[in-house]
């Protein structure tokens, strides 16, 4: 397992940002919509804010940089960055190949572009090496991979993954949102695109929705950024700037966030209202050995099996006071969601089955707050439940 961090902090990227006529150490935030042409037939670098602004630039150049990219492309959600994917590179009837066990809301899309018609969606145990070698015999022209994965946090071995679709002549995209920039770099390890959802550790203060694709390839690169104005999927600009001012403390963040977890999870191995752990620390983990090469850490969302009825599973996350009942992860405060009835609600309850997600399926988003606040937090949770069935 890699401890270490690679030292690219964003102080070093910002120095591109600074502001050259007032000197400024912050990137001016531009709350434009439209720029005037210097006379006629003369525009400036800038002409209209759906296609480019000076401060989503800087933003997307940080990000690309942190990537090992030549470009990225910043949306108004992750969503949107997916479907642009899509739509763009693929043609009606194609066939897709997806983990079965991918976020609620991507499963969603998915399978709502197959009900429609209009693509062929294959969901597959991504994590099995035989079922997807026996899949790609169908010529995919799209593989989406999500790894970790979002809520069983099973982990794939990109690098294995990406040199087979390379012989395909099919797309690979890799999800890699529960590893933020720092900590898993998928372009370098063979994928053609990488989706972010920033929304979580790259803003991390749960205050705006938005989405980056990031490529080495300049051919995709042109094609997404022509699309992207085209149908107006952009981020704000205004939350652009929100981002660019949550990115500058990422790395203490994580380093704080994934110390946290492993003391917690330690907390919850010893406890009986947890019948299993989730999280790429854990020998049997699916992709534990794989995670100790391919990521620098091994993360700070975590998921555990409640041991317990229905009702003690309601009683403990009413209980719950530090945590807080809600979905997304990668924010400032520690979060707890029931999959099924939150991230996964979303679909049906035989497609959730099919994923291997329980009834009984917590996760949990730790971030920067004490560790032995928190793990006091789950005791007299856990403590309640008990003391209701006495």
């Amino acid at each position: 397992m890699i401890h270490s961090y690679k030292r690219r902090t964003l102080s070093v990227y910002e120095r591109l940002n600074t502001d050259k006529k007032y000197g400024s150490v912050l990137s001016p935030l531009y709350l434009t919509s439209t720029y005037s042409f210097k006379g006629f037939n003369k525009p400036r670098k800038y002409n209209y804010s759906r296609k480019s602004n000076p401060t989503r630039d800087s933003v997307q150049k940080i990000i690309s940089l942190l990537k090992n990219g030549l470009g990225c492309i910043l949306t108004s959600s992750r969503m949107a960055v997916i479907y642009l994917t899509i739509i763009i590179f693929l043609k009606p009837g194609d066939l897709i190949i997806c983990p079965k066990d991918c976020y609620g809301d991507s499963f969603r899309l998915f399978k709502s572009l197959q009900d429609r018609g209009i693509y062929k969606i294959k969901f597959i145990a991504m994590y099995n090496k035989k079922k997807f070698l026996h899949v790609i015999k169908n010529k995919p022209k799209l593989i989406f991979m999500e790894t970790p994965s979002n809520l069983l946090l099973r982990v794939i071995n990109i690098t294995y993954y990406c040199h087979k679709i390379k012989y395909l002549n099919a797309l690979s995209v890799v999800y890699n949102t529960l590893l933020s920039s720092l900590l898993q770099n998928s372009l370098n390890l063979g994928a053609n695109i990488v989706i972010h959802s920033c929304t979580k550790y790259l803003n991390g203060n749960s205050d705006i929705i938005i989405g980056t694709i990031i490529t080495k390839n300049l051919n995709y690169l042109n094609k997404l950024l022509w699309c992207d104005n085209n149908i107006g999927i952009t981020s704000s600009i205004f939350d652009s700037y929100l981002l660019l001012r949550g990115m500058r403390t990422l790395y203490p963040r994580l380093k704080i966030a994934q110390k946290n977890t492993l003391i917690i999870i330690e907390f919850l191995k010893k406890h009986k209202l947890v019948k299993k752990i989730y999280h790429p620390s854990i020998i049997d983990n699916i992709g534990h050995e794989i995670a100790k090469k391919q990521q620098k850490i091994f993360g700070a969302v975590l998921s555990f099996e409640f041991n317990g009825s229905k009702k003690m599973l309601k009683i403990f996350l009413h209980s719950l006071k530090l945590f807080t009942l809600a979905e997304s992860f990668g924010g400032m405060e520690s979060l707890i969601s029931h999959s099924s009835t939150m991230t996964y609600s979303c679909i049906t309850p035989k497609e959730i089955k099919n994923t291997g997600i329980s009834n009984s399926l917590l996760r949990l988003s730790i971030i920067i707050e004490n560790p032995k606040d928190l793990i006091e937090d789950l005791k007299q949770s856990f403590y309640v439940c008990i003391k209701n069935l006495e």
